[in-house]
């Protein structure tokens, strides 16, 4: 009896939330990502040809910004960055990391939210992403190599999609899980002296979030 009367105080509890997101409304979200590049590289030309390069993956925080157009239609704005480590998969690999850089990929997303006024509303989302680097810097291994480096990756412009949903904890807050893909591809260019190698990179990392929300 007693475990029948929490499930119906439990369902009641549930039943009176009126959870949902109208338009004009305004979210806001905190989320824990892991960025998790699904790289593949050129060679190191014109010195390691043969040769690949990683991509480590990366944990950080996000805030977002979602803005209702309609009940169904929002756009979201996400800011983050985060700071990965890039090594050699072949014939560099002894030498460990070989460089790392910060990352910082503003992405605005256009989204359509199947159930905007229920308790778990599940969404898609389609944009576009301009990916800044900065703070590339070589790895005392690789320049106890090959002797003092610069480091530097080129900005990349790529498109995004999306897939996550809102699960109503009360009125205004609500759990979020999301997953993202973004379209990066950059080119690294050392210079060590006179010689310059050049590598290109489709970092295109899938990005993992959960957190926590609020609606305005």
């Amino acid at each position: 009896m007693k475990s029948l009367k929490l499930t119906v105080a439990a369902a009641a509890f549930l039943a009176a939330v009126p959870a949902h997101a109208d338009a004009g409304d305004i979210l806001v979200r905190g989320r824990a990502i892991l960025v998790s590049p699904t790289e593949k590289s050129g060679g190191i030309y014109p010195t390691f040809p043969n040769e690949a390069v990683s991509v480590s993956d990366s944990w950080t925080g996000e805030v977002d910004v979602t803005y209702f157009a309609t009940d169904n239609v929002a756009l979201e704005l996400i800011a983050a960055t985060t700071k990965h480590d890039v090594g050699g998969e072949k014939a560099l690999k002894p030498v460990g990391k070989l460089a790392d850089t910060w990352v910082l990929p503003p992405t605005l997303t256009l989204q359509y939210h199947f159930a905007p006024k229920a308790k778990v509303r599940p969404y898609v989302g389609v944009g576009a992403n301009y990916t800044i680097f900065y703070s590339e810097d070589a790895s005392r291994s690789l320049e106890s190599a090959i002797g003092s480096t610069k480091v530097k990756l080129k900005d990349s412009f790529g498109y995004s999609l999306q897939a996550g949903a809102d699960f109503a904890l009360t009125d205004k807050v609500f759990l979020n899980l999301d997953v993202k893909y973004i379209d990066i591809d950059t080119t690294a260019k050392l210079t060590t002296g006179t010689l310059v190698n050049r590598v290109k990179v489709s970092i295109d990392p899938v990005v993992f979030g959960i957190g926590v929300g609020t609606r305005f």
